[in-house]
């Protein structure tokens, strides 16, 4: 990982602050999270790699060519991660709470982006949301404001759905 991250450093920025490192870090670590939420219905939409590059760029402003250095590196240490450890604790690090929670939202939004909440990305959601210490109420505004992003209907709740006729 440090090898990666020193090159992004060497390409796109002065590397004469401690704090640009730590900026170029967490970049890499919230598109980690944001990739692996994308393959985690093991259905490859493009809209979902579209709802990846919309909250990279609205949540770091980078350009272009930066952004596809970034998803390139942080899908590398994405294969080579042993957990999701390494990126949320960068997280914790670098984010306040607020942050954090957007990070969250935008994670939503990448899940719902097909227009299908598989239980493999819930489950991964939650995950993370511990592992960034976002209590329940924030997961579940994030999760509202994610679904009034992406236009997916409310699921119905397990008791009403077994009243509901056959289509």
């Amino acid at each position: 990982m440090i090898a990666s991250i020193a090159e992004f450093f060497k390409q796109l920025i002065e590397p004469e602050t401690g704090q640009a490192d730590a900026d170029k870090a967490l970049q890499i670590a919230t598109a980690a999270l944001l990739l692996e939420m994308m393959r985690m219905d093991n259905r490859f939409a493009d809209e979902e790699r579209a709802a990846v590059v919309a909250s990279l760029r609205k949540l770091f402003g980078l350009a272009p060519d930066q952004l596809e250095t970034l998803l390139a590196l942080a899908d590398q240490e994405v294969r080579q991660a042993s957990g999701y450890y390494q990126f949320t604790s960068l997280i914790n690090k670098g984010c306040n709470a607020a942050q954090k929670v957007r990070i969250i939202e935008n994670m939503w939004v990448v899940a719902m982006a097909d227009g299908h909440l598989d239980a493999h990305e819930e489950h991964l959601m939650r995950k993370i949301a511990d592992l960034l210490y976002v209590g329940h109420a924030d997961y579940v505004g994030a999760k509202q404001r994610a679904r009034e992003i992406t236009k997916l209907p409310a699921e119905l709740p397990a008791n009403l759905m077994a009243n509901q006729p056959a289509v």
